[in-house]
């Protein structure tokens, strides 16, 4: 298929080249192969004037491996260190593979990815869905849909994050579609409601499976972590030869939103409302039975009976709590207690699953990463109730982030944070949001902790507000800068005129490490972008071009 978008700089079709021999010798930092050189067809009006290449392992459909040199105006992914380029990868929708199993409108999604090519982007996200995966019965896999969205991906010379999404999609924000968890995982739980999570009015919580059954066998003969861990496996048996080509990065879903958290704020029903500082999700039979054995461990049984009683509920501020106002019961011996218990039994959960996906994928060439949540409401209070009910036991007096950026490191695996485009002047003053302290710390934590930082935007924005402060949190001093940035979310919106010249604009600063020129609306200096600033009827044509 042929798009052409009314621009003046180049789009360049490749004919396929023949398989090659890939000896390679090094000079001034770019690489060549001692092959003929791959034949181009140049449409439009200029040529793209500085161009790099990279090496890319590729695959046919009949998955023997071939080995192609891809002309591109990108730097590959993953990049040292030492280079202050940092790709910027698109997040697909979340029903880019149908409850059927097949890929979503194949022919926008195409023409999309070819925009998205065009704009400068490293990549794409995807989740890969436990709900449709593995519907049809344990162990039955159907990775269809995945593997023609993988060759599609690949055709167009883009990388490719695949997140292993073993949560609920619905019922949290941003979520434009229901997935729930497979059906015979449902049926299991309406035998036995205490496998999700609970809070203390025994609301339960089908996001997730409660990490208080991690080891116990209650998923029709496996635990949890291996019902996890063999989807894995599927995965890496089915795209053994794309990963570490195409496939970039694995990210391991630890919990709801995919995030290494209790599910402490659902706003499904209206349950919980910003900034309700949410709720304690530890009722269940298994994590009860959990804190009092760790009570009793050390000497305190009366303490294992129950979550703090004190704490609340979900729209609750801290200051109306008797555990979270400024001298509340978190500062008690009774609250480190509780917490340490609480954070700790996240910690461990986030541990075996990240050793396990270790083991699964090691070796294959592809990254690691896991996602942590950007709770950035109540940041400025002592307490920082709104983190604690979500598992980060993270006060005034106690550093949350550390252990899991350790806890990371340990495995080598990418820490990704949210909330990375958000500044404290534009959240409410009655909330005592910080997420640029927030995100400050964070960088400290991973850069202590040796873990590299990646980042993403918590809500869709399109400003050039957002964007800016993306860039100059990477270019800060403090702390970690990210190795990469996952934007949120394809759709017909990030088209538009506006939005898409925003983007544009976005990925080349991000790849000038932040020190990016601001392009002109004609953009006819022959930049490196293959597609510049969209206006008018160009957007029109964008827009056409990527109906998702």
């Amino acid at each position: 298929m042929e798009l052409t978008l009314n621009s003046s700089s180049s789009l360049i079709k490749r004919k396929d080249a023949k398989n090659s021999r890939n000896q390679e010798s090094s000079s001034n930092n770019m690489t060549f192969a001692k092959m003929r050189p791959p034949t181009y067809q140049f449409q439009a009006k200029n040529s793209v004037k500085e161009m790099k290449f990279t090496h890319e392992k590729t695959y046919s459909p009949e998955n023997e491996t071939t080995e192609r040199w891809e002309k591109l105006h990108v730097l590959s992914y993953p990049h040292p260190k030492s280079d202050s380029s940092v790709p910027v990868f698109v997040m697909l929708p979340l029903d880019t593979v149908t409850m059927s199993g097949h890929l979503n409108k194949p022919r926008a999604m195409n023409a999309s990815l070819m925009a998205l090519k065009g704009a400068g982007v490293e990549g794409v996200m995807v989740d890969a869905w436990w709900g449709l995966v593995e519907k049809d019965g344990p162990m039955k896999y159907n990775w269809d849909g995945y593997a023609e969205l993988i060759q599609m991906v690949q055709r167009h010379g883009l990388k490719l994050q695949v997140v292993m999404s073993f949560h609920q999609c619905g019922g949290n924000v941003g979520d434009s579609c229901s997935i729930p968890l497979p059906p015979w995982v449902l049926e299991e739980v309406s035998k036995n409601p205490d496998l999700v999570y609970t809070d203390k009015s025994g609301r339960r919580n089908p996001e997730y499976i409660s990490l208080g059954c991690d080891s116990v066998p209650v998923l029709r003969g496996r635990t949890p972590i291996q019902v996890y861990s063999d989807f894995m496996r599927s995965f890496r048996e089915r795209f053994d030869n794309y990963i570490g080509g195409v496939i970039a990065e694995i990210q391991v879903g630890m919990g709801p939103c995919g995030e290494l958290r209790y599910p402490s704020y659902p706003e499904s029903n209206g349950t919980w409302r910003f900034p309700g500082i949410g709720e304690f999700q530890c009722y269940d039979k298994y994590m009860k039975s959990s804190l009092q054995a760790y009570a009793e461990s050390i000497g305190k049984t009366n303490w294992g009976t129950s979550g703090p009683h004190d704490a609340g509920e979900y729209k609750n501020l801290p200051e109306d709590t008797e555990f979270f106002r400024r001298d509340g019961t978190w500062n008690s011996e009774y609250g480190k207690f509780f917490m340490e218990w609480y954070s700790g039994k996240l910690l461990e959960h986030g541990d075996q699953l990240l050793s396990s996906a270790k083991g699964i994928f090691q070796g294959s060439g592809a990254k690691l990463s896991g996602k942590v949540a950007g709770i950035h409401w109540h940041y400025n209070t002592r307490s920082h109730a709104a983190e604690l009910t979500a598992g980060y036991y993270n006060t005034r007096n106690h550093d949350g982030y550390l252990p899991i950026a350790k806890m990371f490191s340990k495995h080598g695996v990418v820490l990704n944070f949210t909330c990375m485009e958000m500044k404290d002047g534009e959240q409410p003053e009655h909330a005592n949001c910080s997420p640029e302290g927030l995100v400050k710390q964070v960088q400290n934590a991973t850069k202590q902790a040796g873990t590299d930082l990646a980042g993403e935007n918590a809500l869709e924005r399109y400003d050039s507000s957002a964007f800016g402060q993306v860039v100059a949190t990477n270019r800060s001093d403090s702390g970690n800068g990210l190795t990469a940035f996952t934007y949120l979310r394809m759709n017909k919106r990030l088209f538009e005129g506006q939005n898409w010249q925003q983007l544009v604009e976005f990925v080349k600063n991000m790849k000038e490490g932040g020190h990016g020129r601001r392009l002109s609306e004609e953009d006819t200096t022959g930049s490196d972008l293959y597609v510049g600033f969209v206006k008018g009827r160009i957007a029109e044509n964008v827009e056409e071009a990527a109906l998702v």
